[in-house]
């Protein structure tokens, strides 16, 4: 069943700003991104798409995009200052006016790297009323919407291995609300994401990386 629209949905968010999909979803989309890295970045490529490209500089997209990177919330009175807070924190940015090609109009490219040299590109949309959706994570495609936390599994693509996450998810007393999986194909990379009813454990989410074949666990909170 689709889910009703609220008073919030038409109103907005409480938010620094004049646009709910500009700022309020932009600065959603930027923690969502940085969550789901899972690493403290030290520089952010950001290529804006569509709307986001045209009038993003105007309604301030940029800088809320830097300050959800940043943890930053809608409210937040600092979203003004989030280049320059960003630079104070290490954190290189540069910006790239681009065509991504069919998607929603308010969309973003996140390329974001930590100090290790480990990136990922993570790409989104803010849909309105500040919600917002990751529609990509290191090429595969998926939906994650930051309502309920996100368990991150990096694998190979092998039998056994999402019986073995999700057994271990039991275990804990995890209830699986949505799962997705894709992979680069049979025998390769493949990528979960599980939306939980709560948040996984630090003692769970520590089995679950110990399993063979598990490459790399991160745990993404409600945003």
């Amino acid at each position: 069943m689709a889910r009703q629209r609220s008073l919030f949905d038409i109103v907005g968010p409480v938010m620094i700003g004049p646009s709910s999909s500009h700022t309020a979803g932009a600065v959603r989309l930027g923690a969502l991104a940085a969550a789901i890295f899972g690493r403290r970045a030290t520089s952010a490529h950001i290529r804006l798409h569509g709307s986001f490209s045209s009038t993003g500089t105007g309604h301030g997209t940029d800088l809320a995009l830097v300050a959800g990177l940043l943890g930053m919330a809608p409210d937040d009175a600092r979203i003004p200052d989030a280049l320059t807070l960003a630079d104070a924190a290490g954190l290189a940015v540069e910006f790239e006016h681009t065509d991504l090609g069919e998607v929603h109009p308010n969309s973003a490219e996140f390329v974001v790297t930590d100090g290790s040299g480990a990136s990922m590109v993570v790409r989104g949309s803010s849909l309105g009323g500040g919600d917002v959706v990751v529609t990509r994570v290191d090429g595969f495609d998926v939906e994650v919407t930051g309502e309920l936390p996100v368990l991150v599994v990096e694998h190979v693509d092998r039998p056994g291995e999402i019986a073995g996450v999700t057994g271990k998810l039991a275990e804990s007393g995890v209830n699986i609300a949505s799962m997705q999986v894709s992979r680069e194909k049979r025998g390769a990379r493949a990528l979960m994401l599980i939306e939980t009813d709560i948040p996984v454990s630090d003692g769970c989410a520590a089995l679950i990386a110990e399993q063979p074949g598990v490459e790399a666990v991160m745990r993404v909170p409600a945003i």
